[in-house]
């Protein structure tokens, strides 16, 4: 590898929203975010479907057992 072309490797913080702080590495320091793996709705189980044109619903309706 070349010396002196590749950026440092710190240490870092990574703050959410949410206030969850993360320690890792990278190549920025003190990276802040909006959204988490502990605050996002998929991880959380929180999760939902949002059907704004009724389209699962006649879905089922449509192949529901007679």
């Amino acid at each position: 590898m070349k010396q002196g072309i590749h950026p440092q490797y710190l240490e870092t913080t990574v703050s959410c929203a949410c206030g969850n702080i993360i320690e890792t590495r990278a190549t920025k320091e003190n990276i802040k975010i909006e959204i988490c793996s502990n605050c996002h709705p998929f991880f959380t189980g929180k999760h939902k479907l949002l059907d704004t044109e009724g389209r699962v619903e006649r879905f089922l309706n449509k192949y529901k057992k007679k």
